[in-house]
């Protein structure tokens, strides 16, 4: 009896350990067959890292195909996790080497979500930083140091407004474009063409799938894509006008400072554009920065010292600066008059100093006595056009000032520009509740009051003038292309619209336009003696927070106009004297003149190509 129990417990047991074997070889061929893909991934996963290569950005180059804007190789601090996570001694340590705040590492290592990708810390770190890393390699277990294209503004601040900058990708930015592939960690343009072109001038990103060892340093390398670089951007710009502008307005402005009584004069714009296509030649604000600051991370001493300049470094003030057009409005005026038949090219106005029906005069109380149309328009005599608004009422200076496209965008692709404002009677009553008056309209008849402008929306108004009343789009860039020179894409003029404005009005103001250059005109000190006929326009505007701005508009050649010139300094006071000495030698550079009456020959050559 007893042996036979023994016996079915031998079986009972037998059973067990063949359920046992049975359940654990199924188990193993479970893991083994049917998930030993995925484990042997998880296994390849605790040692095999893929490791991103940032493509170098696409190059800027001028019209005349000289690199401004490019690359240079540096040196990006990543963490790579070789376990679940970076122990918070090894972040500790990396943020004293690297000199940020732990918990700004810990924020980026958040945003990784847990994956097993190298999380990028700081880009473009100095040689002294690599050592002291590499110093101290054993004690920073994940931490590599990867060779990344920087970007390169060889000029410094030559082209900031235009060129802007790039950075790294912040929250936001990241939350909102990282459906399109960007990730933490990223260089992305911020500013200027860098950011309205940045999905082209980015690239693809390559990388190395490489083996790492305990501490995550890289072994082996096991496999390798490559980068594709960015598409490079061919401008309009061209760089001998674009560092002559730069050049000239800070000598005057440093002049204005130091020898004259206009000691606040601080900021200026210029932009010199082609009015037969609309390609920006130059475009110069000032004050401005160096956008190598922000390539590698902007400390908070450089921040500070531009985010707390009162005129506003970071401000394109040609496209976003908002100025009384003062006496260059005279041309809309004028044009007004001259086609609505409000006067003739004959008709003579007596200037007495003083408007007859109202208080308001000439500057410094000048007298003129009995002056036509060209008289009036050549020496910016005010009382005239005082008399100009008076005949023509606010709404049609609103329809001529608009038919130039003033009050309006300009439709140039640079972020932040502004639209300004033409004076009428329904801006007055939706924001401040009254009636409009005339004293008004002769405000807005020379510029003041509530008329404003752009630098640019003016060069767009000059050049309708110089070319026939044809409109263009203002823009930056002829062509995108790759790196090997093909061409994935042409920019070509595009006409907005066209003023209904006769050639014989067009033609009296041209010849007025040219007499404000030549002896007797408000514009005649600036280019005495220029051998390149030229017409121009002097404007002052009224500044309720300092001095006067000076204004100085022209274009040049005369007969055959190939560029447009605008100039504003803040607080410069009378634009003859602040102003048109930068537009003459931007005028110079353009025309290849050096000071001499013998280079005057050859001043059609350099803009046949424009």
């Amino acid at each position: 009896m007893l042996a036979k129990r023994l016996n079915n417990r031998l079986e009972v047991l037998a059973i067990l350990i063949v359920l046992v074997f049975i359940s654990l070889v199924s188990r193993l061929g479970y893991l083994q067959v049917v998930q030993g893909k995925y484990y042997g991934q998880k296994a390849d996963g605790n040692r095999i890292r893929i490791v991103p290569t940032m493509a170098p950005r696409g190059i800027f180059f001028d019209r005349n195909g000289i690199a401004l804007v490019s690359n240079l190789p540096g040196f990006t601090v990543s963490l790579l996790p070789v376990k679940e996570a970076i122990p918070e001694e090894i972040i500790i340590k990396l943020a004293g080497i690297l000199n940020i705040p732990v918990d700004e590492i810990q924020t980026k290592l958040k945003q990784n979500n847990g994956k097993f990708d190298p999380v990028r810390i700081k880009t473009n770190i100095g040689p002294e930083i690599v050592t002291k890393i590499e110093e101290r390699r054993a004690e920073l277990p994940g931490v590599v140091i990867e060779i990344q294209p920087i970007r390169s503004y060889s000029n410094n601040e030559l082209g900031a407004h235009l060129f802007g900058y790039v950075s790294e990708i912040n929250d936001v930015q990241l939350e909102k474009l990282k459906a399109d592939g960007y990730k933490t960690g990223d260089i992305i343009g911020k500013f200027g063409l860098e950011q309205v072109y940045d999905r082209e001038l980015r690239g693809i990103d390559g990388g190395d799938q490489v083996e790492v060892d305990v501490t995550g340093r890289p072994v082996n390398v096991l496999g390798k894509r490559e980068t594709v670089p960015g598409k490079n951007l061919i401008l309009t710009i061209d760089s001998r006008i674009q560092k002559a502008a730069e050049a000239a307005i800070d000598q005057q402005l440093t002049y204005l400072q130091t020898k004259s009584e206009f000691r606040n004069a601080k900021a200026a714009a210029a932009v010199a554009m082609n009015p037969k296509t609309g390609e920006i030649l130059a475009m110069v604000s000032r004050p401005t920065f160096n956008p190598n600051l922000f390539a590698g991370g902007i400390s908070n001493k450089d921040w500070k010292m531009i985010n707390e300049n009162p005129n506003h470094p970071m401000d394109n003030k040609v496209i976003s600066g908002e100025y009384p057009p003062g006496s260059t409005f005279k041309i809309v005026t004028g044009a007004a008059a001259l086609e609505l038949g409000k006067v003739t090219p004959e008709e003579k106005i007596l200037d007495t100093g003083k408007h007859w029906i109202i208080d308001k005069g000439n500057a410094e109380g000048e007298a003129l006595g009995w002056i036509n149309f060209k008289e009036a328009l050549a020496k910016s005599d005010n009382v005239y056009f005082y008399e100009m608004g008076n005949r023509l009422g606010i709404d049609n200076l609103e329809k001529y000032a608009r038919m130039f496209g003033l009050g309006a965008f300009t439709g140039i692709n640079l972020p932040g520009e502004s639209d300004g404002l033409v004076a009428n009677k329904r801006y007055k009553e939706r924001n401040y509740g009254e009636d409009w008056y005339l004293s008004e309209t002769f405000d807005a008849a020379i510029g003041q009051g509530f008329q404003l402008t752009t630098p640019l929306q003016v060069a767009v108004m000059m050049s309708q003038i110089a070319n026939g009343g044809h409109r263009y789009r203002p823009y930056l860039v002829n062509k995108i292309t790759e790196p090997n020179g093909g061409v994935i894409k042409n920019f070509a003029p595009e006409e907005l619209g066209q003023t209904s404005i006769s050639e014989g009005t067009l033609n009296l103001i041209r010849e007025s336009l040219r007499d404000v250059a030549l002896e007797g005109g408000t514009g005649a000190e600036a280019f005495r003696d220029f051998p390149v006929p030229i017409a121009g326009k002097t404007g002052t505007a009224e500044n309720p927070h300092g001095s006067d701005h000076g204004w100085f508009i022209a274009y040049g050649p005369y007969e055959d106009p190939r560029i447009v010139v605008v100039v504003i300094v803040e607080q410069g006071g009378f634009g003859a004297g602040s102003a048109a000495p930068i537009a003459r030698k931007i005028m110079e550079s353009a025309f290849n003149i050096n000071q001499s009456q013998v280079e005057a020959v050859r001043i059609y050559k350099p803009l046949t190509a424009l």
